[in-house]
């Protein structure tokens, strides 16, 4: 099955693939089976167009099929590469190449590898898709994570996945120029959870705990609290500083409320993996 990012072209379908480029990058290439340079470069072009991810569509031209279509073009040597954007040629190279002299053709006109992942990301971001965005995001540069808006979908997705200290990291540091509604509405979500998260019953049990930090039943309910309001890292952190003495603190009741908060998370949280990893050490 082929590629949705590439096409063969034929005298049927020129002028369609063609006026394509007004919206996506069209690198053509003119190769013909008698020249045996240009079709054993076939499949490694194939394979850097799968790389890109639809940041251009590779149309493959058979000239020996197709001479009329080589004629227009003035094909004098093959295999011949063409890009074509808003329906210009824009840059070209003739003879046989090495992969890296394609790649570095693309990358004069086209976006680099982080602004397509932002892209995409930002798409996820619009969908409430999070958890697939997240790890998009944190794959960038750090130069690209600084910018405004991959700041903005990060904090997004950390409070959409309940991580909260992280979101409050990302919102502390975006540039004035991004303080916009969509930052204020996120500012108001982590701040109706910082409200739910302190309160008077929380209070008085992180006071109990205070004077008695041996007291393994005060220390289950409040992080049953703590869990309670997404305050997980801190539930975690408390449970496991009996755990790693005796994981059969409470008659195992400690490590099954452990366990709970952990398959809570789920498989994808940071927070849950570095403790299941520490719990492991532990049994294993």
């Amino acid at each position: 099955m082929q590629s949705p990012h590439m096409t063969d072209v034929t005298q049927h379908n020129f002028r369609e693939v063609l006026e394509r480029s007004a919206s996506t990058p069209i690198l053509f290439y003119f190769w013909a089976p008698m020249s045996e340079e240009s079709a054993q470069m076939i499949p490694a072009l194939q394979q850097l167009t799968q790389q890109y991810e639809g940041a251009f569509q590779l149309a493959q031209l058979n000239c020996q099929e197709e001479q009329a279509i080589a004629g227009q073009f003035g094909i004098q040597a093959l295999p011949t590469i063409a890009l074509f954007i808003n329906g210009q040629p824009v840059d070209g190279l003739g003879g046989p190449q090495p992969i890296a002299a394609i790649q570095a053709m693309l990358d004069r006109h086209l976006p680099s590898q982080d602004e397509r992942t932002l892209q995409h990301a930002l798409m996820l971001v619009q969908n409430q898709q999070h958890a697939e965005a997240l790890p998009l995001l944190l794959s960038l540069s750090e130069e690209w994570k600084r910018k405004g808006d991959a700041k903005l979908a990060l904090a997004d997705c950390f409070l959409a996945t309940q991580q909260f200290d992280a979101a409050k990291v990302e919102l502390s540091a975006i540039p004035m120029e991004y303080q916009d509604g969509y930052y204020k509405s996120l500012m108001a979500k982590l701040e109706l959870h910082e409200q739910a998260a302190d309160s008077p019953e929380i209070q008085a049990l992180e006071t109990a705990f205070a004077q008695n930090g041996r007291d393994a039943k005060v220390a289950v309910e409040l992080a049953t609290q703590y869990h309670q309001v997404q305050r997980d890292e801190e539930a975690l952190e408390l449970l496991w500083s009996f755990l790693k003495r005796d994981l059969n603190t409470l008659d195992g009741d400690m490590k099954k409320i452990f366990m709970d908060i952990l398959n809570a998370l789920g498989q994808g949280n940071s927070i849950a993996s570095r403790y299941r990893r520490q719990l492991y050490s532990l049994l294993y």
